[in-house]
This record gives C-alpha cells, structure tokens and sequence, in this order.
C-alpha cells in the first residue's frame, strides 16, 4: 500500500522542511468550528467572559486545534495515511487574530524492520507572526522506500 503522495524516501534529507503551513488570523470561528467538531465546548474557547473570569484577556484556541494545524503540516507533505505517532507540547495559547505558521522538518530517516517501510522523524513547530512558539513536537511517518 503506498503510504506517501509523491514523496520519495530516497529524496529526503535530515533537514528537509515542509512547505510553511499559513493560517492567518485565527479567530472564533476557527475555535467554535472545532468545539462543534470535537464536542469541547469549553467555554474557555468561546465565551470571553468566563475566559477573563479566569484572568485570560479573550477567549483562546483549543490546544488539540493547534495540534491539528501541526498534524495539517505532515498530512499535506506525505498524505493523509503515512502518520505513524504524533506527540506534541503545547507551549502558549493561541489569541484570536494571531497568524499560526506551522513546518515540519526531517530530524531521521530509517527503515522499520519489520514492515520494510522508509520511516522519517519529525520535529514539528507552531509558531504566531512573532515567532512564539505555540505547539512544538515531532511525527513519524512512513514512506515508500
């Protein structure tokens, strides 16, 4: 089964990055489409509020939606089935208006011994316009050898 759309295990390179993955001026809609999509609905996410209740200035984005953006990055690069793990650590919430930036980039490149598969680690990152880190993290994906 290939597990890559049109990337070859032979053209890769530790250091090799993902195109940059744009999303510009995240707001609350982004945030109330993905509670709608993931049932959180904590009103941290969209009732302000509740959110400066809590000492926040605004509601924020859901950490999982800011690891979708960083799941977006590895999908658009290999396809939608070559994800083999993903861990992240959310570093800073995400305010509405920020500009998000996500890449990811080749850390190893190695062949899983029992499938035969080409597997690349990655290190991901979520980034605003400031270059504060959001989300940072790392992927294995497999590829065709």
């Amino acid at each position: 089964m290939s597990t890559s759309i049109g990337v070859s295990f032979s053209d890769l390179a530790v250091g090799d990055s993902s195109a940059p993955l744009v999303i510009e001026g995240i707001g609350r809609t982004h945030f109330v489409r993905y509670a709608g999509a993931s049932g959180d609905f904590n009103p941290m996410h969209h009732d302000d509020a509740m959110a400066q209740q809590y000492g926040n200035p605004s509601v924020f984005g859901h950490g999982m939606l800011t690891a979708g953006i960083a799941a977006r990055s590895v999908k658009d690069w290999f396809g939608p089935t070559a994800l083999r793990q993903l861990d992240v650590r959310f570093a800073k919430q995400v305010w509405p208006g920020e500009t998000l930036t996500s890449t990811a980039t080749v850390s190893s490149l190695s062949t899983d011994e029992v499938s035969g598969e080409g597997r690349v680690d990655l290190t991901l990152s979520v980034v605003n316009a400031d270059g504060e880190e959001k989300l940072s993290g790392t992927a294995t994906v497999a590829v065709d050898k």
